[in-house]
């Protein structure tokens, strides 16, 4: 994609939507961090139907240890793997408190030393908790870097790097959440809304899909 193209890309996104959040709900760092570990493999809304009970019943790093993989795993059996993802959590929350007093640590080396914790996770947590222009790169942005042209790769971390050299420098804290919502809500997997999408002339993808009734 041309870099011309890029910047209109950005123009348009950042003018749709300003100020863009996570559709995670959390109240602080910590909470952050557990709901994106809970939403691996998993639905936002899953993960926001089991949260707020969960962080009722254990708000910190203490409270979850002392709760334990069973006790958490009590709040989160809706969501997929949720035995791996309690026992994750639990150990996580041990560790913290181990070396970290507790608090999340700001930086990647630590973060992805925390069961849990892939590369992908601790990139969300250094964009929204830190403001590190970070891009973590899950199935939809994957998706629409390559289906844009915008980053193209076969790899996660091709696509991320990709990113990273393409996105206008002022773009880059929030481009992470523009890609994913327009993955998310637009650019779908198995039915992409090209009818309704603000970069469809920049986009080469093939065949538009119509609107629905289209043609009917």
């Amino acid at each position: 994609m041309r870099r011309r193209d890029v910047e209109t890309l950005f123009e348009r996104l950042r003018a749709a939507n300003p100020q863009p959040r996570s559709e995670l709900h959390y109240r602080n760092t910590f909470e952050l961090l557990v709901a994106v570990v809970l939403s691996a493999q998993a639905t936002d809304a899953s993960v926001n139907k089991v949260t707020p009970a969960l962080f009722a019943a254990a708000p910190d790093a203490r409270a979850m240890a002392a709760l334990g993989a069973e006790g958490i795993a009590a709040h989160i059996r809706s969501i997929g793997l949720y035995r791996t993802k309690a026992a994750n959590v639990a150990a996580l929350s041990a560790l913290l408190l181990q070396h970290h007093d507790g608090q999340v640590p700001g930086t990647r080396e630590a973060l992805e030393a925390l069961p849990g914790v892939g590369r992908k996770t601790a990139n969300v947590v250094l964009n929204i908790a830190f403001g590190e222009p970070t891009l973590a790169v899950d199935t939809h942005i994957f998706r629409v870097a390559n289906r844009l042209g915008l980053a193209p790769g076969k790899t996660p971390l091709e696509v991320e790097r990709g990113l990273l050299a393409v996105v206008p420098a002022r773009d880059l804290h929030d481009a992470h959440h523009w890609l994913i919502l327009h993955g998310r809500h637009v650019c779908k997997a198995r039915r992409p809304e090209c009818w309704r999408c603000a970069l469809t002339d920049l986009c080469p993808y093939q065949p538009k899909t119509p609107a629905p009734g289209a043609g009917a």
